[in-house]
Formats: structure tokens, sequence, C-alpha cells
């Protein structure tokens, strides 16, 4: 039996805890004009969100919490480090456009993998990077509708594979035909892809 893919959409507000109070803040929404879009079984989102929306209905309501375990893992200190400054320039020149605090750029590593880091500091001589997901350590509370739920086409399951694969939009799936956000394609949401 063939695997059947979906495309589905959300729109969806996500809370997280708040580091100084016991109070959730409102960190990312996409509306219904321009709702987080995806197809199912291609492993592009988060495995637990697909599964808490991939039976819903268009209309059908949600409000899940998905435990950082499930989500983006526990925020790991050893993945923050420095690396020389000089290997951000750009013929002789530091990339001061691209390399600020807080910006997330692309990386590549030396077997070729490609990878995403959070700038954290510009210094002198070093650049502080963090690997891990900008929503690590986080419980992640989805509030929101189902804006549609249907079988996918096979331009739409091929389009979403070759954007995928292109890493142009990070995920190319996030419904924002103007995205230039750099982040990982396996976020499922809650990567800042909507505002």
């Amino acid at each position: 039996m063939a695997v059947k893919n979906n495309y589905i959409a959300v729109a969806y507000n996500l809370y997280v805890k708040d580091e100084d109070e016991d109070q959730e803040a409102l960190v990312e929404q996409c509306d219904a004009e321009h709702p987080f879009q995806f197809i199912s079984k291609l492993e592009s989102v988060l495995p637990a969100f697909e599964t808490q929306v991939e039976n819903l209905q268009k209309g059908d309501k949600f409000d899940f919490v998905i435990p950082c375990a499930d989500a983006y893992g526990e925020f790991k200190d050893e993945l923050m480090f420095d690396v020389p400054k000089n290997v951000f320039e750009i013929d002789g020149r530091f990339d001061k456009e691209r390399i600020f605090e807080g910006n997330v750029i692309p990386l590549q590593g030396e077997d070729g993998e490609r990878f995403h880091a959070t700038v954290i500091e510009v210094k002198a001589d070093a650049v502080t990077i963090d690997l891990n997901h900008p929503r690590a350590g986080e419980d992640l509370h989805f509030v929101g509708h189902v804006v549609e739920n249907r079988e996918a086409t096979n331009d739409e399951i091929t389009g979403m594979i070759n954007m995928m694969s292109a890493d142009d939009c990070g995920c190319g799936c996030c419904g924002h035909d103007d995205c230039d956000c750099d982040h990982d394609h396996h976020h499922g949401c809650g990567c800042g892809h909507c505002h």
C-alpha cells in the first residue's frame, strides 16, 4: 500500500515558558493568510507536531504541548564555542553584514554536512557561535487550527522535496514567498519563520 502524503496548512500561536517567570510568552504566530505549510511523511517537521495535526480536518482546533525532549532537546553548553574570526572573512575582510549578534548563519562542516548556528558574540579575534536549536530546552505550546488538510498533489510533493534539498529557505515550507530565513529544514515549527 502506497504512503499517502497530505498537504497540511495550520495557523497557530506558539508559546514558551518565560525564563524569569512561570508564565508563557507568545514567541511566534502564523495566521490563516500565511499559514505554516508542510507535506506529511516527508520528515520535514517535528514528528511530534505532525502526529498531533495529521488526522485533524480543515477547521479543527488544536491545543497541545510538545516537551523539549520531543522537540529540539535540552540546551547543551558544549554546543557553544569560539571560532577564529578569520573563518568569516570574504576577500580578506570580516563579513560584518552577516556575522552579528543574534543572526542565524549557515555553516558547513569538514564532512560537507550543513547546519546552522546562532552568533552569540563577536570578539576581537573570535566569534562565539551556538549550535543549539533556537528553541532547545523549551517545551513548545501550540494553539491554533487547521487551515487545510488534503491529499498532496505530485507537484506539491516534488516542489517540497526540491525546496528542502535546495536549502534556499532552510525548509521551503514556511508559507512565505519572500522568506530568507536561515534555519534547519527539520524544524517542524517554532523556528521563527512566522511572526
